[in-house]
């Protein structure tokens, strides 16, 4: 395919039609539905079935200190077998929430940690093959400890203990590209900050950005 130039690389909202929809599961956080899409084939078209995961999106914080340290917390995650460092996180479950007021009400609940300066990092389709999630990720700066008898929230299950280290960014940035870092939103947010550090974070977006 040609025509195309790097002004052209912008993704854009496109929907194929489908010819109809069926539940193939509901859990407690996602659900699974299969559609029938109408897709381009030679001159014509076809109709394909593709299973959708319905997710409710997400949030994660790249928090940074005035040491140019990124905060990582380390959580059990059952289905690939492995304890992780991640970057704090959470679902989209409360409607009409800010997306920002989710993410510090996450730092807070999480790491213990208030920002005073919020901008967005990335925006991601996290597994765009086969899932609707999507993930803004915010960088969280001017950061203040607040104690913990101040903060009303338990943490149980893979969260009751979740140790909190803080790495150098250049040390992070080390560690994704050795392979010593797997969660998307830890190793994004990490490449993200160390690239958006080069001009100051200038050309970062403010926290009411719409999502593309």
């Amino acid at each position: 395919m040609t025509g195309f130039g790097v002004g052209d690389v912008r993704d854009v909202p496109e929907r194929w039609p489908t010819e109809g929809a069926e539940e193939v599961f509901s859990g407690h956080v996602f659900r699974v539905r299969r559609d029938r899409v109408r897709m381009p084939k030679g001159d014509g078209t076809e109709v394909v079935g593709r299973d959708v995961i319905e997710h409710p999106g997400s949030v994660g914080i790249l928090a940074l200190d005035d040491r140019d340290r990124v905060l990582l917390l380390r959580q059990y995650r059952h289905p690939v077998g492995h304890y992780l460092w991640e970057a704090p996180a959470g679902l989209r479950d409360v409607d009409g929430e800010p997306l920002h007021t989710l993410a510090a009400r996450e730092l807070l609940e999480e790491a213990g940690y208030r920002a005073g300066r919020w901008d967005v990092l990335l925006d991601l389709f996290p597994s765009s093959g086969m899932s609707d999630e999507r993930t803004r990720i915010f960088l969280a700066r001017d950061l203040v400890r607040v104690p913990d008898d101040e903060i009303d929230f338990e943490r149980v299950h893979e969260e009751a203990d979740m140790p909190v280290v803080w790495v150098p960014l250049a040390e992070a940035v080390r560690k994704a590209l050795a392979g010593e870092l797997h969660n998307m939103i830890a190793v994004s947010g990490v490449l993200a900050a160390h690239a958006a550090r080069a001009d100051g974070f200038t050309g970062l977006r403010p926290v009411e950005a719409p999502e593309g």
